[in-house]
């Protein structure tokens, strides 16, 4: 299992094979890159900066993919989040979870991406051309968690 908070890029095709290998068994790998868009609630995004808390970061990272080692038969998993500043079209986050079927493999690629947004310590400031603002929470992603949490 790889949880990690950099600066850097990360390219998608070698964290896949890093991830699957010596892992005989997978039958599917499901993954999700997100990327910094251009717009947000109809303002044009020129850039991104994220932040985080060091140490509680990846503690809670290793928590969501803890749950969801306890629902879903998850062989290995890849949690990669870029903090810093981003420009638009760069890649934020990748979770990539391999598992014997591709039904556990979605299911717990999604949960980690939920629970990530809505619970993992980060911030988002987003750079218009009015100036820099802070990204609110979510009532879709909050509403996308419930769903995990009334099987909990």
């Amino acid at each position: 299992m790889k949880i990690s908070i950099q600066t850097e890029d990360f390219d998608v095709s070698e964290e896949l094979k890093i991830l699957s290998a010596n892992h005989s068994q997978i039958g599917g790998i499901n993954i999700f890159v997100g990327t910094v868009r251009d717009n947000h609630q109809g303002d044009a995004i020129s850039a991104m900066s994220l932040e985080h808390y060091p140490g509680m970061t990846e503690k809670s990272l290793e928590d969501i993919l803890e749950l969801a080692k306890r629902r879903w038969n998850v062989l290995n998993a890849t949690i990669i989040h870029r903090v810093g500043d981003l420009k638009v079209g760069d890649q934020i986050v990748l979770v990539a979870i391999a598992s014997p079927h591709r039904g556990d493999a979605f299911a717990a690629c999604e949960f980690v991406m939920d629970y990530l947004k809505t619970s993992a310590p980060f911030w988002k400031k987003e750079h218009t051309a009015d100036g820099a603002r802070w990204v609110d929470a979510r009532t879709s992603d909050d509403e996308r968690l419930k769903k995990w949490q009334t099987k909990d």
